[in-house]
């Protein structure tokens, strides 16, 4: 697997607009514009509910599967990440996209350290579009960290909509969640919004293999292999099916 981690970046104090051009999106005829859902392309309006269809369906094995189809490197990548913010309390910090909780996770055990006070003063938001993604994902904190259950907060939002008011965080990260947005540029003027003036946003995600070779390999397992792992672990070809 390939992954690219976007450079921290930090909340200016001057305004941002959601550029009228939506990212990753084409419409050369008039006709309803369209976007990426993995390597198709669908109609704009059609994808949020194809998004969340695939989570409500795979939510239950969702960290499972990541383990498989990453051979486990899920973990180093977002270790990596959390390395990266070095969270140091208190903080306000919003995970988008956080599903199951594993970025909000790792947080969490950075502030409820000594150091941090044992989490005193800070807080994690844990947004997500889909409701199936986030009880997993409270379920999971009950189960493994029962002490820092009072740090979290889970609310169901929506990128390109944030519920929450300006200025309100320190840190904005979205682990493997943007490329399923479908008005990239307004999730990232949200992002902006709600970030105080300083504020940092993080992003990890996937991007393209640069080697022809390399690439050809990654393609071939992206096609077989991660959908045959799909159907034999979590009893579901179609949603893994790029």
């Amino acid at each position: 697997m390939v992954m690219r981690r976007l450079p921290t970046l930090a909340r200016r104090p001057a305004r941002l607009s959601a550029s009228p051009w939506r990212m990753m999106s084409t419409s050369s005829d008039g006709s309803s514009a369209t976007t990426h859902f993995g390597f198709q392309q669908v109609k704009e309006e059609d994808k949020k509910p194809m998004v969340a269809s695939v989570f409500h369906r795979v939510a239950e094995q969702y960290d499972v599967m990541n383990d498989f189809m990453s051979g486990g490197m899920h973990r180093l990548w977002k270790d990596s990440f959390i390395d990266k913010l070095h969270p140091v309390g208190p903080l306000q910090v919003l995970d988008v996209a956080g599903g199951t909780g594993d970025i909000s996770f790792r947080i969490a055990k950075r502030l409820m350290s000594p150091a941090n006070r044992h989490g005193e003063g800070s807080s994690i938001t844990v947004c997500d579009i889909n409701s199936s993604m986030l009880q997993v994902g409270k379920e999971r904190a009950a189960r493994l960290m029962p002490e820092a259950t009072d740090l979290f907060k889970w609310e169901q939002g929506d990128a390109e909509q944030l519920q929450f008011a300006d200025n309100s965080f320190d840190v904005y990260t979205i682990a493997f969640g943007i490329r399923n947005v479908t008005h990239v540029d307004k999730a990232l003027a949200e992002a902006y919004r709600v970030l105080k003036p300083g504020g940092r946003f993080l992003c990890l995600e996937f991007s393209h293999v640069p080697n022809p070779l390399i690439r050809t390999f990654y393609d071939a397992y992206s096609f077989n292999v991660i959908p045959l792992l799909g159907e034999k672990v979590a009893s579901d070809r179609d949603s893994y099916q790029v």
